[in-house]
């Protein structure tokens, strides 16, 4: 079994560099016609993370998303866009501010597209996805390139998490919050929806400790685009210098026969792998899994724990942390936020909802004799 992935370079994000990028992509991967029938009512779906500005290099790009959107109306598909972003709380209260700070909002409004909410559900197994799925054809999804605190990377298989409406996120990050069954229900949302063709937004990445406002930005310059989501993840682990069967939600993917994760077997067009494997990058502090063997980490793993801390001085106090911890072990007392780590089940989603970089990561004594 093989598989293919486009990958194409792009230096900056204006609009017709972006737009001439994404078109050879999806070219190279067999033309956007081979996925999406003409006609036909489709979803887009970017990664948006939290209500910030394009420049943070958190949410996808909003010129990769109208990129894509022009190709599609080329094609006279019936067009709607939308997330589930990780906002925790009454989410439709917060959705209209992600797509106006997104920059979803506009490119909606200039492409005379409907801007949709996620706003109702249909069971599938043990979650529900949006019923927005059962209204279109296909689902086209543009993932951000990002590490991600709790499964190293966030990409194509990723992104579907935010296709789970509102606040039943949060019952997934209490009821599977180790890295691997998380990664499990990754993979059943991956099976579930499965992408007609995915286009990735790895102009700018994010390096350290992502998928929020605590990682660095990092120039890449890429655009990728295939069918198979574990296959562009597998590239985008090998551009970041880990090993794809390191990251869990590969490994769990490519288990069950998902996709193609061994490199070998995946064939690139466009770039050679050789000009795209540059300095690794930075790693989450929370994810010590590719420092050490493996027999070393699962030895050591109940030694070697990571919490969160909140860093006071960059704490603006607006509780987005708190609503986001699936097992309220953070509440605000005397006006600061504390962590019951009785309670802690280390699965940063704090760290994740935070706007202001406040969370970081906390040790146990054996991590910072280790250096991990």
């Amino acid at each position: 079994m093989n598989a293919q992935v486009a990958v194409v370079r792009c230096r900056s994000y204006d609009r017709d560099l972006v737009q001439e990028a994404v078109r050879k992509a999806l070219d190279l991967a067999g033309g956007l016609t081979n996925f999406v029938k003409p006609g036909s009512r489709v979803l887009v779906k970017p990664n948006l993370l939290m209500a910030v500005g394009p420049e943070t290099g958190v949410d996808t790009h909003p010129e990769v998303v109208r990129a894509v959107i022009r190709l599609l109306k080329y094609l006279n598909c019936k067009i709607i866009l939308g997330d589930g972003p990780s906002v925790w709380g009454n989410q439709t209260e917060n959705i209209d501010d992600v797509y106006r700070r997104s920059g979803m909002k506009n490119v909606a409004e200039e492409e005379g597209i409907e801007l949709v909410v996620f706003d109702r559900k249909r069971w599938r197994q043990k979650f529900p996805l949006t019923t927005r799925l059962d209204e279109v054809d296909y689902l086209v999804s543009i993932p951000k390139f990002k590490t991600h605190c709790l499964t190293l990377l966030t990409g194509a298989v990723k992104n579907l998490f935010g296709l789970i409406p509102g606040r039943f996120k949060t019952e997934l990050h209490k009821n599977y919050f180790e890295a691997d069954k998380f990664s499990g229900i990754l993979a059943d949302i991956y099976e579930q929806a499965r992408p007609a063709i995915t286009v990735v937004d790895g102009i700018v990445a994010m390096e350290g400790d992502g998928p929020g406002t605590s990682g660095k930005l990092r120039d890449t310059g890429l655009i990728l685009a295939g069918t198979d989501g574990v296959a562009i993840d597998s590239i985008l682990a090998l551009v970041m210098g880990v090993d794809p069967f390191e990251v869990p939600t590969i490994k769990e993917a490519a288990k069950r026969g998902l996709g193609v994760a061994e490199t070998h077997h995946i064939q690139i067009l466009g770039e050679k792998i050789e000009g795209l494997i540059g300095r690794p990058f930075l790693l989450p502090s929370s994810s010590p899994a590719t420092r050490l063997p493996r027999p070393l980490v699962e030895l050591a793993k109940k030694f070697i724990r990571h919490y969160p801390c909140v860093e006071r001085d960059n704490c603006v106090k607006c509780a987005a942390c708190i609503q986001a911890c699936p097992n309220k072990a953070m509440r605000m007392k005397n006006e600061r936020v504390v962590i019951d780590y009785a309670k802690c089940i280390a699965c940063f989603c704090c760290e994740e909802a935070c706007p202001a970089s406040a969370i970081k990561v906390k040790r146990s004594v054996l991590a910072k004799i280790t250096g991990l």
